[in-house]
């Protein structure tokens, strides 16, 4: 079957995966940098371990290799895209429990910006028109 996505599509997804790559690289090669820009760093609680928000880039970088991945075809990859889009929407979420409990830096909104919530439409988007892709194909040719 041919991929019937159009091009923004794949534009969006290589694009989320260059960020993801070199954001999540960032991270792992300065954890300590990164994570006082990100707006997460509390002055009262330095970062302790390193390494655990060096995993998060590691994550962070992974899915940077499936979006690109799932680029070439969009509505076969939907899984992809969907596991995307509820990483993008629950990191937000937690930040704001976060902020809401006093845990967190509301500064970190910062990195939720260019991290999750400018990726929400676009990916919703290719969703939408995974799913309407899905229904066309089970439906069957036209009748005449």
């Amino acid at each position: 079957m041919p991929n019937s996505s159009p091009r923004w599509m794949f534009v969006v997804l290589v694009f989320a995966g260059v960020y993801n790559l070199a954001w999540g690289a960032w991270v792992v090669l300065f954890p300590t940098l990164s994570f006082s820009y990100s707006g997460m760093l509390n002055p009262d609680k330095p970062l302790h371990y390193p390494q655990l928000w060096q995993c998060i880039g590691m994550i962070i970088g992974v899915y940077g290799v499936a979006y690109i991945l799932a680029a070439r075809d969009p509505v076969r990859h939907w899984p992809v895209v969907l596991a995307g889009c509820m990483g993008k929407f629950f990191g937000p979420v937690g930040l704001a429990f976060g902020i809401v409990t006093g845990e967190s830096r509301p500064e970190g909104l910062i990195t939720c910006a260019t991290n999750d919530l400018i990726w929400w439409v676009p990916f919703v988007l290719i969703l939408r028109h995974a799913h309407r892709e899905s229904n066309v194909n089970r439906s069957g040719p036209p009748t005449a």
